[in-house]
């Protein structure tokens, strides 16, 4: 994929980076409460949170959880708990936590973050009485080769301890997410990593993270009068060419793509959600997502409190550049978007996406992380390599979609996904030629029902592919909903027209999509040379007609809303 960096002259559109007042109080924000900071229980080699070097020691309290509710209004929040380690406050101080949380009503989802090392049955317990809808997140990267870099301060590793939390989860009957660093001690070994990962019932969830640390060339001082094992073992990963536990783009893209592929072959999809690659194959079908990498609500609509009152935007972002206004100073949401305004880090992360706005990937990519193409272009004066890999994780995952059991041919560099404008003929005369023609050959369509009665090639509510269906064809009535075809059988049958779609009308409850009204479509639309593309309404009608009404237009059978 060509990169196209140019220095950008204008502020991006919001398709790309959406400004908070510019969203309704419908949509939520997360907030990452760092509960102590950086401070927490093991060493992990590569943890960027100690690389800011945030004050530990205090803790988020009862009060600062209060000031999130008067700043946001009635705008959902998004609780992340989080560190250094959020299990270091305690059992009290979290039981207290976690019931203000519980009783603030635009708090819909509050998601705990651990290494799992403290994670015991007390803790459950704890979970199950104060806040029993409480999200658990572990941190694993893959097998035991993987978690290399997750260390105690001893030096040694965290690994089993992971390993008894886990199963200790699934006694309990809870299930968990997993966030997986990507490194280069798992790269060539995606299928095994991600079987391993699966073989724990508790898991749910997986997301992958990339290790995109060849910035790092310094490991942290050592605070006390002795270095910890796990210190000298971090300086020992550290050098002036980068760390040692660092991938480029372009190993993280070749990952997940082969992760993808096996989460496919194996099944693993039937309980796993698997991200970015749920994520990517949701942008591809049109539906929204709320990975921030891919949607325009970015780091505008993601905030991180720290225990001393710091308030400010992305924990992924740069500290203390990314800091808005003290946590007390903060009184409605108007005096957090006037802070972001005049924020300079947010200013040029929002410029600097300029160059996504003409992208052929934006409609799938969104742009990516703000922070991660901040830090590209800061220590390389471009973020190229983060393009390219973006446009390798979509072609890669659009042709997993396509090609589900040629998984090899994801890794194609040659191949691109282009946008695909659903319901778009490019040969209308072939398909014209071929409704008249009964010996012609017709492939089989593909048709699948969604829960609320769209038929198209996904199965899916909302605009999607259709394949191309005449009254010749062995499935011309099974591609037609019920409530349609008493017209389309009329149009087609007694008046001898073509069609071009028809829809039963949908409510879409529960979807977020627009009411879809019955139609069989009557009117011409707009034309485009040997193209028609279908919109909401009808193809333009062809020049051979058997009658003068209705014009001759075609029907793809399944109803795309």
């Amino acid at each position: 994929m060509p990169s196209t960096l140019t220095t950008p002259t204008t502020t991006v559109g919001a398709e790309v980076w959406r400004p908070l007042e510019d969203t309704d109080h419908a949509a939520a924000v997360s907030v990452v409460l760092k509960l102590r900071g950086e401070t927490c229980d093991v060493d992990c080699l590569y943890c960027f949170e100690k690389r800011k070097l945030a004050p530990g020691g205090a803790q988020i309290t009862v009060k600062h959880i209060r000031r999130l509710g008067q700043i946001f209004g009635e705008r959902p929040l998004a609780i992340e708990l989080h560190g250094g380690e959020p299990l270091t406050v305690g059992k009290d101080a979290m039981a207290a936590l976690l019931d203000e949380l519980a009783t603030q009503p635009t708090v819909h989802r509050v998601h705990l973050q651990t290494n799992g090392v403290r994670l015991d049955g007390e803790w459950l317990d704890l979970f199950d009485a104060h806040y029993p809808g409480l999200h658990i997140g572990i941190s694993m990267d893959g097998d035991e080769q993987g978690n290399s870099w997750r260390v105690g301060y001893d030096g040694t590793k965290i690994y089993p301890h992971i390993v008894d939390t886990l199963n200790l989860l699934a006694e309990r009957g809870r299930t968990c997410g997993i966030v997986t660093v990507v490194t280069p001690v798992v790269l060539g070994r995606a299928a095994e990593v991600i079987d391993h990962i699966a073989s724990f019932d508790a898991v749910h969830a997986l997301h992958l993270l990339p290790a995109f640390d060849t910035t790092v060339t310094k490991p942290l001082t050592a605070t006390g009068r002795r270095t910890s094992p796990s210190r000298r073992l971090q300086a020992r990963a550290v050098s002036t060419d980068g760390a040692a536990w660092a991938i480029t783009p372009a190993q993280y893209a070749t990952f997940v793509i082969e992760a993808a592929a096996r989460w496919i072959g194996a099944g693993h999809f039937r309980r796993i959600k698997l991200d970015p690659t749920v994520a990517t194959i949701r942008r591809l079908k049109g539906l929204d997502t709320a990975h921030c990498h891919f949607a325009a609500h970015k780091c505008s609509h993601v905030f991180t409190a720290y225990p001393d009152g710091r308030f400010g935007s992305c924990d992924e972002l740069p500290w203390p550049q990314a800091h808005l206004l003290p946590l007390a100073a903060a009184r409605s949401e108007p005096d957090v978007t006037k802070a972001q305004h005049t924020n300079p880090l947010l200013t040029a992360g929002r410029e600097m996406m300029t160059k996504c706005v003409p992208c052929p990937y934006r409609t799938v990519c969104g742009g990516g992380c703000t922070a991660t193409r901040w830090r590209m272009m800061k220590a390389t004066g471009s973020d190229n390599a983060y393009c390219d890999h973006r446009g390798r994780l979509i072609d890669g995952m659009a042709h997993l979609l396509a090609a589900p059991d040629h998984p090899a041919g994801a890794l194609c560099l040659r191949a691109h996904w282009r946008p695909v404008a659903p319901n778009v003929m490019h040969d209308v005369d072939a398909f014209l030629t071929r409704w008249d023609d009964p010996a012609a050959f017709r492939f089989p369509a593909r048709l699948r029902a969604s829960d609320h009665g769209n038929i198209n090639a996904a199965g899916l509510p909302g605009d999607h592919a259709a394949d191309d269906l005449d009254p010749l064809h062995a499935q011309w009535r099974d591609g037609i909903e019920d409530r349609a075809w008493p017209l389309v059988d009329t149009i087609t049958r007694s008046w001898k027209a073509v069609t071009y779609d028809s829809c039963q009308g949908h409510a879409h409850t529960g979807t977020g999509l627009a009411p879809s009204a019955f139609r069989v479509p009557r009117q011409p639309a707009a034309t485009h040379p040997r193209r028609v593309r279908r919109t909401r309404r009808p193809a333009v009608p062809h020049a051979r007609r058997r009658r003068r009404l209705p014009p001759r237009r075609r029907h793809r059978g399944p109803c795309p809303h």
